[in-house]
């Protein structure tokens, strides 16, 4: 029978497209950019004794937004936000033979700029502007300590199952600018939006956490079995154990 290598080609192209397909269909498939979830965890008060430079009106506010489910609804409300980055800093090393090479210095994490769609009565704007005032007294205009004005942003990758896949918190986070909004007649057919940019110290991988979790657990079993299994084992006569 003669060897077609042109069949050959065809079969082998055909076997790669239906794999990359399937991995599009798979669990491990393609992540689209519109399938998320932003989580805000903002700060909850002032911790330990209220200092002078506190704004205890802000803090009270910011606990009547978080009881009456404004810091879900905000989250729900975001249209479009971004993966942080994260640079390695680095610095050329010229005292060496040959071309010169950069080593790594330190690192920084860019901020990350969201915008959130608006509601009527604007509660969004008052959200961010409430965590804002959590920094700060407008009445003598003393800054106040950075653990009380601090929160947390988590941002979720979704599968096609609505099930959260890959997960980034923003640690030690807070709202530093609140964006100029527009107003004009003219714009009809559209809706208000707002930009809020995150400042944070740092991320990190949120599955990092749950893996560590989920691997610990399984050590924890496996060890209760194992010790469960050498105690029924003790008790069985040596005859029956080596049947």
């Amino acid at each position: 029978m003669a060897f077609k290598f042109g069949s050959l080609i065809d079969t082998v192209a055909y076997g790669a497209l239906n794999e990359f397909l399937g991995m599009g269909r798979s669990d491990d498939g393609i992540s689209r950019p519109n399938k998320y979830e932003v989580t805000l965890f903002p700060p909850t008060g002032f911790r330990g004794n209220k200092s002078s430079t506190g704004n205890n009106k802000a803090a009270g506010l910011m606990g009547l937004l978080r009881g009456n489910g404004n810091v879900r609804s905000v989250g729900l409300r975001c249209e479009s936000i971004e993966l942080p980055g994260r640079t390695l800093d680095t610095t050329p090393q010229t005292n060496l033979y040959g071309p010169e090479r950069d080593m790594v210095s330190g690192y920084t994490y860019a901020d990350v700029t969201a915008s959130f769609q608006c509601s009527s009565d604007m509660r969004e704007r008052q959200y961010f502007e409430t965590w804002q005032e959590m920094a700060f007294n407008d009445e003598t205009w003393s800054i106040n300590y950075y653990d009380n004005y601090v929160g947390r942003v988590h941002i979720h990758t979704l599968d096609e199952q609505n099930k959260k896949r890959f997960g980034i918190e923003l640690t030690s986070c807070f709202p530093k600018t609140i964006g100029a909004q527009s107003l004009a007649y003219t714009s009809n057919n559209t809706y208000q939006t707002l930009s809020v940019t995150f400042n944070f110290r740092y991320w990190k991988n949120l599955e990092d956490e749950t893996t560590q979790s989920q691997s610990l657990s399984s050590r924890i079993a496996e060890r209760a079995v194992n010790t469960v299994t050498r105690k029924l084992t003790s008790q069985i006569p040596s005859v029956l154990r080596r049947l």
